[in-house]
């Protein structure tokens, strides 16, 4: 007796018994109880009636522009009145012609199937659309199995039969429409594409709703088999599966043969772009918003890869546009000249601007190739070496577009290290909204966030937060103080006094006022300040204003070298003054909702008084001086008319570090810029001051904000205090009252204050 005749005499003889001893009444019944334990589990009524497959979460901008998505598979669902005429009839014409005039079973199919099991003939599959729904949504396949699937034979049997019987349910619970739209939700068209609007976007860069038959019978053609008939991957396939699908749509008379002819003989035209979260706005914002949006969901029960959330956050997709706009297009020039600065000599050098040795080497041991390679061989093994420095291509980033090269691990790090980085925010200073987030120059390249991750030493922009101290304790912004060495001492420590210099190494002994001191960013009137109203008082203040970061109660605190702070809380400390003293801590997220539309949480802003009115604007007063007097004087006087502005610009020691914030009556917006190592930077203080770093930035966002009328920015004053100022702020008023009165005891200033 032949195999063949064997396995032919097997599978008449189990389908037999399937179809005639047990019955299809009696088997569905069977199945559906499953005394025995024969079939496996059934979904619950409930899970029929509510399927739920795995959804992406949805990330979406105030203005309603889809930022990303968060997903294991990357699926977003459409609706039946989504999809074009074309891809529907270009689907049933190829899984299910006779789909509207079944009940979830075609018998027709059926017989058709079990004919071709018999005869060893393929005459196509007898499931239907709905049976294959069943499938994709329930992974009948691989769901609990009973004892009949010890046979192999028996087993395809059981899972047909559970297919019936869901599909049959699905056909009682939901309409044709539904079924076929929730059918092309659930299939998977490859390149991470679940679901028909993901393919659709992902193949040719449309809705569904736009998709031709030329691209629906490609579409279509690749369900079975992603990969197979993939038209990335395997575009020949593509092709010859194409032209069966179109010749259904003929055969079934949907399109006559000429219209067949001239689509057949078109080659497949694709607009393709796989999904990825280092494309598009906001890149670095969507990452800091998974990883608060991972943490979310765990406390409240939902997964934010599968739920199908959407998250609806302050971001306006216009004003991101522009901030990574204008961070680009300066980032790009500053690049170049930092570039020309070093002349190809190594930019990583001590506060003696003489080059750092073994900089590369100690840096690489940071880095995780060397630290898996270091796991793979053991320490100090020769293989580390060998590793790091084989070459082997890759495409690295520039500012004139991506580059195709051959480098080893070791050359990546000396290219990339190499590359000045910056961050930028702006919020809307009364509801805390942030509008918008620039993490780096380039996500895909270069990770880091460097607008709440990163800690950097604020410089001078940390003044305002000691003036605000010195404000709300009774000074006014005309008190005068002579420009002249503050000697703090430090016990027990070598040498034991500091004496903060100016960034020009020279005292005037010219007497100013502290609004004039911080417009002009003068270290030794900010040091004065320090000195009498103490390092604790200014860190009680900073803390008030939102500064979260850990800040040592330092003399030296007085020209922000007392701790790191990231942009996120100097943008949010600076707000305060806008928003008449209230503190609100900056947010991005404005209410998430489930896959069905409600509301799970509308997020509301966290605010405290953190200072009185009168000292908030009293300090807009002061910042604006830099903008009228000081370092900001530079910003185009386009900016200026018609318009009140703040500000403050930041520069550390050596220049590591540039910053810029400015507010203006509706925006606080900051920015830095630097090196990722603090000894990467310009050779002169002067070249890497933050109002030649970091200024022009803010500078090119606020003209791109303004010219966009939609966006309803305009330019204008900020708002007085609702009662009038105790304090006086007319200088020469000041300075009468202080040379008149007998009976207030203002604060004198004589050279013996500084010693």
């Amino acid at each position: 007796m032949s195999q063949k005749f064997l396995k032919y005499s097997l599978r008449i003889l189990w389908i037999s018994f399937i179809l005639a001893v047990i019955g299809i009444p009696s088997t569905f019944y069977m199945v559906k109880n499953d005394a025995f334990g024969w079939f496996g589990g059934l979904p619950s009524l409930s899970a029929l009636e509510r399927p739920d497959p795995d959804l992406s979460s949805e990330l979406i901008s105030a203005d309603g522009v889809s930022l990303g998505k968060y997903f294991r598979k990357n699926r977003t669902p459409v609706t039946y009145e989504e999809l074009s005429p074309e891809l529907v009839n270009t689907l049933l014409v190829t899984e299910d012609v006779r789909f509207k005039n079944h009940s979830g079973i075609d018998l027709k199919g059926v017989i058709r199937a079990v004919v071709g099991k018999i005869t060893f003939s393929f005459k196509g599959g007898g499931s239907t659309l709905t049976m294959q729904l069943a499938e994709n949504l329930f992974k009948t396949n691989t769901a609990e199995q009973g004892s009949l699937y010890k046979s192999r034979t028996l087993g395809q049997v059981s899972t047909k039969l559970k297919e019936w019987i869901i599909a049959v349910q699905l056909e009682k619970s939901y309409t044709k429409e539904e079924i076929l739209a929730m059918y092309l939700n659930t299939v998977e068209f490859g390149s991470n594409s679940y679901g028909i609007k993901v393919a659709a976007k992902t193949f040719f860069n449309k809705l569904p709703s736009q998709l031709t038959y030329e691209e629906s019978a490609v579409l279509v053609g690749a369900i079975n088999a992603p990969t197979r008939w993939s038209p990335v991957l395997n575009p020949d396939n593509a092709h010859r599966k194409r032209t069966e699908v179109l010749w259904n749509l003929h055969k079934y008379g949907l399109i006559d043969r000429i219209r067949f002819d001239t689509l057949n003989r078109d080659s497949i035209q694709l607009n393709y772009k796989v999904e990825n979260q280092n494309e598009g706005l906001a890149t670095y914002f969507r990452t800091q918003a998974k990883n608060y949006l991972v943490r979310w969901a765990s406390e409240n029960g939902y997964d934010l890869f599968d739920d199908g959330l959407k998250i609806y956050t302050t971001i306006d997709s216009r004003m991101q546009q522009y901030a990574e706009e204008a961070l680009a297009e300066h980032m790009d020039t500053l690049q170049q000249i930092f570039n020309d600065h070093w002349q190809g000599e190594n930019p990583w050098i001590d506060n003696d601007n003489k080059e750092i040795p073994e900089f590369l080497d100690n840096a690489i041991k940071r880095t995780d190739a060397y630290k898996n390679l270091e796991t793979r061989f053991g320490k100090k093994s020769d293989s580390i070496d060998f590793y790091l420095n084989k070459k082997k291509k890759m495409t690295v980033f520039s500012w004139e577009g991506e580059i195709d090269t051959t480098f080893s691990t070791y050359d990546s790090l000396n290219y990339y290290k190499r590359f000045l980085q910056a961050g930028f925010m702006s919020m809307d200073p009364r509801t805390g909204y942030i509008k918008a987030w620039v993490g780096g120059i380039n996500h895909q390249y270069f990770k880091f966030d460097h607008v709440q991750q990163g800690r950097r030493q604020p410089g001078s922009t940390f003044k305002p937060i000691v003036y605000t101290a010195a404000i709300d304790n009774g000074y006014s912004p005309c008190f005068p103080v002579v420009d002249a060495p503050v000697s703090f001492s430090l016990p027990g420590q070598d040498p034991p006094t500091w004496v903060p210099q100016n960034s020009n190494g020279k005292f005037t002994g010219e007497v100013m006022t502290i609004r004039q001191a911080m417009a002009q960013s003068v270290n030794s009137i900010t040091a004065f300040m320090m000195n009498r109203i103490g390092p604790s008082t200014v860190v009680d203040y900073a803390k008030r204003l939102g500064i979260e970061s850990r800040l040592d109660a330092v003399p030296s605190l007085c020209l922000g070298a007392g701790g790191d702070v990231s942009i996120y809380e100097m943008v949010g400390a600076y707000s305060t003054f806008v928003n008449k003293g209230t503190f609100i801590k900056p947010f991005f997220i404005s209410r998430i909702e489930d896959k069905n539309g409600n509301v799970i949480q509308q997020f509301v802003p966290d605010e405290q008084e953190a200072i009185n009115e009168e000292t908030a604007y009293l300090m807009l007063h002061m910042l604006k001086g830099t903008v009228e007097i000081g370092t900001g004087r530079i910003l185009d006087p386009e900016l200026k008319i018609d318009n009140e502005l703040g500000a403050k610009t930041g520069t550390t020691q050596n220049a590591s570090d540039g910053w810029f914030i400015g507010v203006t009556k509706d925006l606080v917006s900051g920015a830095w810029v630097g090196g990722d190592d603090r000894s990467i930077r310009f050779r002169y203080w002067t070249m890497g001051q933050g109002g030649r770093t970091a200024l022009p930035i803010w500078e090119k966002y606020m003209m791109k904000v303004y010219a966009d009328e939609t966006l309803g920015y305009e330019k204008g004053y900020f708002e007085k205090p609702t009662i009038p100022l105790r304090t006086v702020i007319d200088c020469e008023l000041y300075e009468e009252n202080l040379n008149s009165s007998d009976t207030v005891d203002y604060d004198v200033v004589d050279e013996d204050d500084f010693m």
